[in-house]
């Protein structure tokens, strides 16, 4: 049987009828000072769940829109095609691969089969390779070819080799272990690497390489950058540098040694990888072992949540309809991530890979034309600085929903002194719980350029701390409302065909270059007016 003809999801009732819903709520009536006033709205529009309170209370639905939103999500089958995810199957299509980055933080002794081999005891595996290399690097056990110690850590890698552990590392920095210090050298700009150069002893500094084919330009190009660095410096690049990569991969070649490899598999997409060896290698270095195993158990309890809860009460899958329908029923095209945390401050970009690569396609997994928008626009900025940066859009330019964060006990506690009467913290509360009613809610002013038309929706998050745990959950959380989105529209979240267009013309571009190097008579006759004109200002 050809699904291709019924799997559209605008053919779907529900989906007419909530574009007919639309225009209901688009009425003045149901502006959102009304809906935020009507008797029970934070208790029926809020969910408790895996450690998180998410209050969606001050977005545009009522019980009409999420009635008909979680049929669509009933009728498109949403929690069964989550469940045949973390089952193994092979929900990857177009790659023919499963995606399973949520058996890299799993503690179940359940068995997960992929091609009828069960993974599971490879995922302990590695885990157990990773904490018994780390407990080599802090005791001193394993040094660097002079004898130091290990203080810095350098993380070579781009996308989804770096982000998500630099969300975490930034995130749970005030649990770092003082002695050791990380950088991350994603860019090929020489810039990233000169900075990170002049901050780091390389007699003391282990490299850490992450890529899955060993194979990605600008990766390499920072990894050979790094070596002749080391070498210039009189050092053994095989007493400094660790690999994680995929088994077999020029990362994992015996005759060129490191002080360790460790593997990644192809059911782990990058910017899924955070809790695999990608994340877990890095950060046990800078966090300790402990604390990175706590993260995973947040991720894996968020997980369980997402797989078992029923949607009404499923925080991620709720996330993800309301984005859908903000998305494609009141035409928002954006949407913003503002953590009232500073250690969140890497959390944006890390969802704006996240979501813009998995979701930002234009035909569903069959390859067919979607007919509707998929994916957001993904941006944000720590509260107050967003407050100060672009604010003045939210509250009276174009509206886009937002993701508010908040954090209830800040990791530093001790700083209590008040100004205008309350603590810094206190004052960033404030203005976690103004700026969503604000923008609710707007004001009346005869005066049009101090008038606020509110009926601009938002979420508010809520951590109780910045515990690995509730790393991990959020994580998760951000991760599965993804999936849950991309299973709505019926695309696969799992390819990422889009970034290859670009890199394929650098590469031809590379070749001219690197035959001008070789033979400066060399006048780029070959390449196109425009290319040309940039090559000849290069050199």
């Amino acid at each position: 049987m050809n699904p291709k003809p019924s799997y559209s999801i605008i053919d779907f009732p529900e989906w007419k009828k909530l574009k007919k819903h639309a225009g209901i709520i688009n009425r003045e009536e149901n502006h959102l000072k009304y809906l935020i006033g009507e008797k029970g709205r934070m208790e029926n529009f809020s969910l408790k769940g895996a450690g998180i309170f998410y209050d969606y209370s001050r977005q545009r639905v009522n019980a009409g829109t999420m009635k008909l939103l979680f049929k669509l999500a009933e009728n498109r089958g949403v929690t069964k095609q989550f469940k045949s995810m973390t089952d193994g199957e092979i929900v990857n299509n177009t790659e023919n691969r499963a995606a399973l980055h949520t058996a890299s933080r799993s503690f179940s002794a359940d068995p997960v089969f992929v091609n009828r081999k069960n993974i599971m005891p490879e995922m302990f595996l590695v885990r157990k390779k990773i904490k018994e290399f780390t407990s080599k690097i802090h005791s001193g056990e394993i040094r660097g070819s002079t004898g130091k110690v290990f203080k810095h850590i350098v993380v070579i890698g781009i996308g989804g080799s770096y982000l998500g552990p630099e969300f975490v590392a930034a995130a749970l920095k005030h649990l770092a272990i003082k002695k050791m210090q990380i950088h991350f050298l994603s860019n090929v700009d020489i810039h990233n690497f000169g900075e990170i150069a002049a901050s780091i002893d390389p007699e003391s500094t282990i490299w850490i390489v992450i890529s899955k084919s060993y194979t990605t330009s600008e990766t390499a190009a920072n990894t050979n950058q790094a070596y002749e660095f080391m070498k210039q410096k009189r050092l053994d690049p095989a007493k400094h540098f660790v690999t994680v990569t995929s088994k077999g991969s020029p990362g994992d070649d015996p005759s060129n040694p490191v002080i360790a490899s460790f593997h990644m598999f192809d059911f782990i997409g990058g910017r899924y990888s955070v809790t695999s060896a990608v994340g877990g290698v890095p950060l046990s270095l800078y966090l300790g072992y402990d604390v990175f195993e706590r993260f995973l158990k947040g991720a894996e309890e968020m997980d369980m949540h997402a797989i078992q809860a029923p949607p009404e009460k499923n925080l991620p899958l709720v996330a993800a309809l309301i984005s859908v329908w903000n998305n494609n029923f009141l035409h928002y095209p954006a949407q913003a991530v503002i953590p009232y945390a500073s250690p969140l401050s890497k959390l944006a970009p890390h969802i704006q890979q996240l979501n813009m690569e998995s979701n930002g396609k234009s035909v569903n997994k069959y390859g067919d034309a979607l007919g509707i928008s998929a994916g957001i626009i993904i941006f944000g900025e720590p509260g107050t600085n967003a407050q100060h940066s672009f604010f003045q859009l939210a509250h009276q330019g174009r509206p886009f929903p937002v993701d508010f964060i908040g954090v209830i006990k800040p990791s530093y506690d001790q700083y209590k002194f008040k100004s205008k009467g309350v603590t810094n913290h206190q004052e960033l509360c404030a203005n976690l719980i103004a700026q969503p009613a604000a923008l609710a809610c707007g004001k009346d002013d005869a005066n049009g350029a101090k008038r606020f038309e509110g009926n601009r929706p938002s979420s508010t998050i809520l951590l109780n701390d910045l515990s690995p745990e509730n790393i991990g959950r959020l994580l998760s959380f951000y991760e599965a409302k993804t999936v849950y989105e991309a299973f709505i529209w019926g695309i696969n979240p799992f390819d990422q065909f889009g970034v290859e267009l670009g890199k394929s013309l650098a590469s031809g571009i590379r070749k001219k270059i690197a035959e001008k190097n070789k033979n400066p008579e060399y006048s780029f006759e070959d390449a196109d007016p425009i290319t040309k004109f940039y090559l000849e200002k290069l050199f």
